[in-house]
């Protein structure tokens, strides 16, 4: 009998985030399917694709070229396709307005992204282990932006 897994996108224009990602989430040892998107056309292609398996959680940085995360937030948010994704900012932005704008537009939690590897993998960890539909219920600015 196979395990349930947890299904993770992320979009990132920075390939070493990309990669740091997956290794963080490998060595992790939570079973996830894990795919990454060079930005946010990418993303929004694959996740139109009648044959993907839409992501539990959809982590989203917001400096992307061609299609950046807000965008993208945006288009996720207008389609109910979409309606049961978590949406996590991934961002190394710390701006007020940023976090504000994505909170507004219906993200469900702001990540500022970590400088190390270890402090990653725990942000990771509790996000996957977080209970969704509990964060999302009571959401509100103080428990939206994430604080390690």
């Amino acid at each position: 009998m196979q395990k349930e897994h947890i299904i993770i996108a992320l979009a990132d224009d920075d390939e070493d985030d990309r990669l740091f990602f997956k290794d963080a989430f490998d060595e992790l040892k939570i079973n996830t399917v894990v795919s990454t998107h060079c930005d946010g056309e990418e993303l929004m292609n694959y996740l139109h694709q009648p044959e993907t398996i839409l992501p539990n959680i959809l982590f989203l940085d917001l400096n992307m070229p061609r299609k950046n995360g807000f965008e993208c937030l945006l288009e996720i948010k207008k389609n109910q396709k979409f309606d049961d994704i978590a949406i996590a900012i991934y961002s190394t932005s710390s701006s007020e307005e940023d976090i504000e704008n994505t909170f507004v537009s219906g993200a469900n939690i702001y990540i500022k992204k970590p400088s190390d590897f270890t402090m990653l993998k725990k942000i990771l960890s509790e996000i996957v282990t977080l209970n969704w539909q509990y964060h999302t219920s009571g959401l509100n600015k103080e428990n939206f932006l994430l604080r390690m």
